[in-house]
């Protein structure tokens, strides 16, 4: 059984990637609430359970609705981003402008005709409860991603450019290919299997073409909604999600100091997770120019490579680099 999208050329034409703040911080909640728990992400969750323990956040509104004992939460809870990337203001207030129908419609298909008592007073006065949420999420964000956000954004950057590239390769059959295992594109038609379907459903698609978004913090599986008001979102586990929390966090072996020095063996490790010259530097604790100088060199020797995003660039260790420290020796001469 699958979940089908009707794509044809038009809509796969008008199909694109965005990056959400917002989308980042719900898939955050529901991973400290245990939905669909991400093993990579252990790491992370020690260090949120332990930023709340002196200050849990209070999120009475929020919970309630991405914290429940159905399969679907609310689609307005993380809008179509408008363009490639946005703030976590503008997701918010994206949030917000929601309609007081599409809130109720939304409503009723997760939780039917008697919602609980905790989304009732939303379904009463949708704006007042859009802003309190709103209010809610962006505490959130600044307690959990906020932190972390220019590790998750370099993640994300780096998934998107390798996207392009397989786009760029083989078309749309090969790009939505390798986003996951259980997505494919074929005829005009993209199709989620897996075993977490046990029927046939049809997305009710939104205007325009699907916007494709990665995610460091959430599922491992592909979520796509099934309903929208706005652009249907396909949210995918970002490559590279799994590393980003164990980078730089083991000594690198000693015959890769001696042979590299130990800021460039230490940047080699650290770099099995994408990031800029700007991240490294502050968690080097050196200038930035002291860490581009080392990564020229390492760079030179193909053991990092490097790729604009933006106005960044980010640098991740290549397959050479990752093989150095697995063929030589953890002791002895080199």
């Amino acid at each position: 059984m699958a979940l089908r999208v009707e794509l044809g050329v038009d809509e796969l034409a008008a199909t694109r990637f965005a990056i959400s703040p917002l989308s980042e911080t719900v898939s955050a909640l529901q991973q400290l609430a245990g939905r669909d728990r991400n093993p990579v992400h252990l790491r992370w969750l020690r260090w949120a359970r332990d930023e709340l323990a002196g200050a849990p956040l209070d999120l009475p509104r929020t919970r309630s609705l991405i914290v429940s004992d159905k399969l679907n939460w609310p689609e307005f809870l993380v809008p179509a981003p408008q363009g490639a990337e946005t703030s976590i203001e503008e997701d918010l207030a994206a949030l917000r402008r929601t309609t007081a129908r599409q809130v109720r419609v939304s409503l009723q298909r997760v939780f039917g005709d008697e919602p609980p008592a905790a989304v009732a007073p939303l379904a009463a006065r949708p704006a007042a409860g859009l802003r309190a949420i709103a209010a809610e999420l962006r505490a959130a964000h600044d307690r959990l991603i906020a932190p972390h956000w220019s590790r998750i954004r370099a993640v994300l950057d780096a998934d998107i450019a390798h996207r392009a590239r397989r786009l760029a390769a083989g078309g749309a059959a090969k790009l939505f290919a390798d986003l996951h295992p259980d997505l494919r594109w074929r005829d005009g038609q993209l199709t989620l299997g897996g075993p977490r379907w046990q029927r046939e459903l049809v997305v009710n698609r939104g205007p325009g073409g699907l916007v494709l978004m990665p995610v460091v913090l959430g599922s491992p599986y592909v979520l796509i909604k099934k309903n929208t008001s706005t652009q249907t979102t396909v949210r995918y586990p970002a490559r590279g999600a799994g590393t980003l929390w164990t980078a730089g966090t083991r000594p690198p072996a000693g015959s890769v100091v001696r042979l590299l020095g130990r800021v460039r063996a230490e940047l080699l490790e650290a770099l099995r997770s994408p990031a800029t010259t700007t991240d490294l530097a502050r968690a080097f604790g050196v200038t930035p120019s002291a860490i581009s100088q080392h990564l020229r060199v390492l760079h030179d020797c193909g053991l990092v490579a490097r790729e604009r995003s933006g106005r960044s660039v980010l640098y991740v260790t290549t397959s050479q680099g990752l093989s150095l420290s697995a063929t030589l020796p953890a002791s002895g001469a080199c």
